[in-house]
């Protein structure tokens, strides 16, 4: 067993905190892949309507970044793993609630996204700030490239298996069944905090200036309307295309087939990209995966049937790596440049949260809008055309970032491994 270790790790020491993180990570990575995209088809079959769903959504972006806010001045003020262990309560306390009020869940579609909103709130700062604190340069490569892999994991073989487990169980069992699995899964996470080393805090948090700095930092301002655009898109399309896969085929069990073909392109692409994309290639691969994100909304409003929605599927398998990993170096590489970003990361990681969430949340609202005034049939495929436009904006905002001419006002202290996990 240690000789398939060492194989597998090479010589790399890792230590139990780094492990526990770990196992923290691949539990909440299964648990939120294995449930997540089934509640929205579960509130859909429950109201037959768009605006709950949507409603349930804006309760999540709403929470999440004045979660991170609070999280983010507790971080400096608390223990981070007391923060980390909130999180993952409240994400227990979400899927304990989903089985509480079963079929009745779409009347507490607002509770149930707020409860979620926390959640991830709580649990990315965290997150985010343990990884940088308990990894060293010598074994940051492998908690980075592990966490992915299990992330990947998480993706491909939580939605199908959920799918197929619903798919054989009549009327709600089977999504009883996934929302217990993956109650069970964060109470094990909740266990795990127990083992990790407590983490003291200092500092002051000073989220105001760091949300003024974008008025003396030009690229810290580009940086930020670039993620507003970004999660332009994600509002609305993290919902609409499941819940379009599945009038389509009237099959869990199809969506499931369609996450594991998304998460199978981009597990490939994110590998390929992150040993292929220099520097030097950054902007040309944002403009590429930016413009195919853009163009692939057309492919399904042209024709809608499950072959193209399968096809979209790989497209934006291939799309979101290209896009997102020169976009998530070239965020940190301005964050690491800005003012004071070794004591400020945690509060320039809030404030790049607010922006993406401000985003998120004005897709939704146009949805409610849209939906409210027109048939949703004739409304959606509109609105999905003009916020779909939004990765592709990324690209102008960040064209005149030059960051070899770009002289630090200190020297950079940012890490990249504070990355967020693409795409909750």
């Amino acid at each position: 067993m240690k000789k398939s270790l060492h194989l597998l790790l090479g010589d790399i020491e890792i230590d139990k905190n780094l492990k526990l993180l770990l196992t923290i990570g691949g539990l909440y990575s299964l648990g939120i892949f294995l449930s997540n995209t089934f509640v929205n088809i579960y509130l859909w079959k429950q109201s037959g309507d768009y605006m709950a769903i949507a409603l349930y959504n804006l309760a999540i972006y709403i929470l999440q970044p004045l979660t991170f806010i609070l999280a983010g001045r507790w971080a400096k003020k608390v223990d981070r793993v007391i923060v980390l262990r909130l999180g993952v309560l409240f994400l227990s306390l979400f899927f304990m609630t989903v089985l509480l009020v079963g079929e009745q869940a779409a009347k507490y579609n607002m509770l149930l996204g707020g409860l979620l909103g926390i959640g991830y709130g709580f649990y990315w700062l965290a997150f985010n700030v343990l990884t940088f604190e308990v990894t060293e340069p010598e074994t940051r490569d492998f908690f980075n490239g592990f966490q992915g892999l299990l992330q990947s994991f998480g993706g491909m073989i939580g939605p199908i298996l959920a799918g197929y487990i619903i798919s054989r169980m009549a009327s709600f069992q089977g999504y009883t069944v996934i929302f217990a699995i993956s109650f069970s899964l964060f109470v094990l996470a909740v266990v795990c905090t127990f083992f990790l080393n407590r983490r003291s805090a200092k500092g002051v948090f000073r989220f105001v200036r760091i949300f003024k700095e974008r008025n003396q930092n030009k690229d810290w301002k580009r940086v930020l309307y670039a993620h507003s655009f970004q999660g332009l898109r994600e509002g609305i399309f993290v919902f609409v295309i499941s819940v379009w896969v599945f009038i389509t085929t009237n099959s869990e069990l199809a969506l499931g087939t369609f996450n594991l073909i998304f998460s199978g392109f981009s597990f490939v692409f994110y590998y390929a990209a992150t040993r292929l994309i220099k520097p030097r290639m950054r902007k040309g691969a944002i403009f590429i995966g930016g413009l195919s994100l853009c163009l692939s909304v057309l492919l399904i409003l042209i024709h809608l049937d499950y072959t193209t929605l399968l096809i979209y599927a790989g497209i934006i398998g291939f799309s979101y790596p290209i896009l997102f990993v020169p976009y998530a170096s070239m965020t940190y590489d301005v964050i690491g440049k800005a003012w004071r970003a070794a004591e400020m990361r945690i509060e320039y990681i809030v404030v790049r949260e607010l922006f993406l969430n401000f985003g998120r949340i004005t897709s939704i609202l146009l949805f409610l809008a849209a939906v409210s005034l027109f048939e949703a049939e004739v409304a959606i495929p509109y609105l999905l055309v003009g916020v779909g436009i939004g990765p592709f904006i990324i690209y102008f905002f960040l064209k005149n970032i030059d960051l070899k001419v770009t002289e630090p006002r200190e020297k950079p202290a940012i890490s990249k491994e504070l990355a967020e996990e693409e795409n909750r």
